[in-house]
């Protein structure tokens, strides 16, 4: 049975949740929230370390894959992306990152809109944080709230455990010129030190928690469909052009066709995979590629899909001795009794871990004038994602290029909503991607021929120290490189003279009345940094536009 709302938010991801959260304030506007997934009520969902439960797994992720990569030796790679309540928030490392000011700067150059300036979005990432520091007077430095919010629903605190290794690497990383900092998210994140967690008491504080729960259930103008799959947008053409009207939907019930009501808008916000999937359903994306399968093209938009920008981390593994590294602290059942008994206990030690604790932003060369670097360091080795930890006492100190120059896409495979899209991110296809990954490589080696871990004896195992050349590096990067899971860009916003931009500044879908798009696929460059809380901060924006239009 069709029903009109006011806005119709496609997606109950990070996104999704901050605006059914802020729209639905307003009495006076109904909102449907539509999820494909079901909800975040397993247990792993909420034990931090369950990540590794829930990555691969069809309950809680949409289980994708990259096509074949030429820049990683033909490799394909595991691309989750949450499907559920909180989306990829509820899957992801819960790692609080809001990138840096150039970021945004350069966003305001792309659109030509003074409002992505890093001072105006500073202002969105205040809003909706509950910065630990700020609990008390004395946990704050001075000006540290002119930086950060307190109050807000998503919660950023401490991790709740140290590793010996990772003090060692830290301190190895000063002694090779990246400074140890306190906050990575003042707009310079050059440094070293913990990651901060969107966590609460050692639980994962997801999207829905902080957004739905309670909130929005208890509002008679919210409603929300789980286990519902957004099969296209219902367009229509009147005298003004091309509107959307509303969205076909695919339940446990059947077909249905929520409508807007007059001057209402319908919310993309399914994600860099996802948005642009249902767009080219919809008959808006490359004109070609939807001809040829058989979709009427209702505007040829060559941006849909195009754009795609990831994170590859290149992941240095080293044997040490004299320190516990989770290898061996969890190689026995008494091992991992106690670590389970006391998390149970206390919510603290390794179940508690996102996936990397310590982190550190450099330069991969001198001439470089910003930190382009992130490690994600972590005391544990395994071969690969999902694959058992190495039985001997080793750490991983992986490395990404923040600011890649390689494009990739995604598209449709076929006509079917059901069928995966073809994700193709191009890693490493370009001469400046290669030899940062090259220069990371060096870099990380410098890193570990400090003093500060001579103690430990470290040696490497991945790529491996035999490997010296030039060309034996930039080789080994694709081999070892992968995802970190960071896609956007998809759907990028830009100005008018932009043939790729799919959406104007205040997100609003070219040549479609009635749709904004608010989430990662509509960033023009990526952030220098893990992208969920950067997502929520866009949504926060888009949520201020909505309610003042």
């Amino acid at each position: 049975m069709a029903q009109g709302f006011h806005t119709i938010i496609v997606g109950a991801g990070s996104a999704g949740c901050l605006l059914a959260n802020r729209l639905s304030r307003d009495p006076k506007r109904r909102v449907l929230l539509i999820e494909a997934g079901g909800r975040d009520d397993y247990h792993w969902v909420h034990i931090p370390v369950g990540y590794l439960k829930c990555i691969g797994n069809p309950r809680t992720d949409w289980c994708y894959e990259t096509e074949a990569e030429p820049g990683l030796q033909g490799r394909r790679l595991r691309y989750p992306r949450g499907k559920l309540l909180g989306g990829s928030s509820s899957i992801n490392g819960m790692i609080y990152m809001r990138g840096q000011a150039r970021d945004y700067e350069a966003w305001a150059e792309a659109t030509g809109d003074e409002t992505w300036r890093w001072a105006s979005v500073l202002r969105a990432f205040k809003r909706h944080e509950d910065h630990w520091r700020l609990d008390a007077a004395k946990n704050a430095p001075e000006g540290f709230a002119d930086l950060h919010g307190h109050g807000g629903e998503w919660r950023v605190e401490r991790q709740r455990l140290r590793w010996e290794i990772l003090d060692a690497f830290a301190e190895a990383a000063s002694q090779a010129g990246i400074p140890a900092t306190p906050d990575f998210n003042a707009g310079d994140n050059f440094g070293v030190g913990y990651f901060e967690v969107n966590q609460r008491g050692g639980l994962r504080w997801n999207t829905a928690k902080a957004f739905l729960r309670p909130t929005c259930y208890g509002r008679p103008n919210f409603e929300l469909w789980t286990g519902a799959q957004v099969q296209r947008l219902r367009l229509m053409h009147d005298d003004s052009g091309l509107r959307c009207a509303g969205a076909e939907v695919l339940t446990p019930h059947g077909m249905e066709h929520p409508w807007l009501e007059p001057g209402g808008e319908l919310v993309l916000a399914a994600g860099a995979i996802g948005t642009p999937q249902i767009l080219q359903l919809s008959g808006l994306g490359p004109a070609e590629l939807l001809q040829s399968l058989g979709i009427k093209v209702e505007r040829d938009m060559p941006g849909v899909g195009a754009n795609l920008q990831d994170h590859l981390q290149i992941r240095s593994v080293f044997k040490v001795s004299g320190a516990p590294t989770l290898n061996t602290r969890a190689a026995h059942w008494w091992g991992k009794a106690a670590i389970g008994l006391e998390y149970l206990l206390r919510r603290t030690g390794p179940m508690s871990m996102a996936p990397s604790q310590l982190g550190a932003f450099a330069r991969s060369s001198p001439e470089q004038p910003w930190a382009n670097l992130q490690y994600h360091v972590q005391p544990l080795s395994l071969d690969a994602f999902g694959e058992p930890l190495h039985r001997f006492n080793a750490f991983t100190a992986s490395v990404c290029n923040l600011n890649p120059t390689s494009r990739g896409s995604v598209r449709l495979r076929s006509n079917d909503p059901g069928a995966a899209p073809l994700i193709a991110p191009n890693y490493l296809s370009t001469e400046a991607d290669r030899r940062v990954a090259l220069e990371s490589l060096r870099l990380t080696r410098q890193i570990m021929a400090q003093p500060a871990l001579a103690r430990y004896r470290p040696e490497e195992f991945r790529p491996g120290a035999q490997y010296q050349s030039d060309d034996d590096l930039t080789r080994l990067a694709g081999e070892i490189g992968t995802t970190i899971f960071h896609p956007v860009g998809t759907c990028k916003m830009g100005r008018d003279d932009d043939p790729l931009a799919v959406t104007d500044p205040h997100l609003h879908l070219r040549g479609v009345s009635g749709v904004r798009i608010a989430d990662a696929s509509v960033m023009p460059t990526i952030t220098s940094g893990n992208t969920g809380s950067p997502t929520l901060m866009i949504a926060e924006k888009a949520a201020r536009w909505m309610a003042r239009d």
